[in-house]
């Protein structure tokens, strides 16, 4: 599973889960955390969301460059349409989520990992977190 979930005394935990990827960001997982803040929005047993990534690297190290790839070859526009705009929606839920989100930068948060940690009202970062926007190498902020 990319994502998993463990929901104790009214805390959501949030676990990115692909450490082989460095925690990174691909449709599917993207598509996860929105249903489940979807879910948590609803759910009165659930008054917060701790997010974090698995293993002690990354908490993301942002878009899957393998699924990312192919959009970016057919140009800016199309990587903006497939993939940019999945993202933006994700942290712009997460930024007017009416519950507080609590990101937990466990290692390197580039690119989507570093907006997600943007986006959230708290972020509390370990000794060995780093953030950095490679993205913008790519010409799309």
């Amino acid at each position: 599973m990319n994502v998993l979930v463990e929901v104790a005394e009214r805390i959501a935990l949030v676990t990115l889960n692909r450490p082989e990827r460095l925690n990174a960001l691909d449709f599917a997982t993207i598509d996860c955390l929105q249903a489940l803040l979807d879910g948590f929005e609803a759910d009165g047993e659930v008054g917060a969301v701790i997010l974090t990534g698995a293993g002690e690297r990354a908490f993301s190290a942002g878009a899957d460059i393998h699924e990312f790839t192919g959009s970016v070859r057919a140009g800016a526009a199309v990587a903006v349409r497939d993939f940019v705009l999945r993202g933006q929606r994700l942290t712009a839920r997460i930024e007017r989520f009416p519950k507080p989100v609590i990101v937990a930068v466990n290692g390197l948060a580039y690119g989507g990992g570093c907006e997600i940690t943007e986006a959230a009202p708290l972020a509390l970062a370990s000794e060995r977190a780093s953030f950095a926007k490679p993205e913008i190498r790519l010409g799309m902020p």
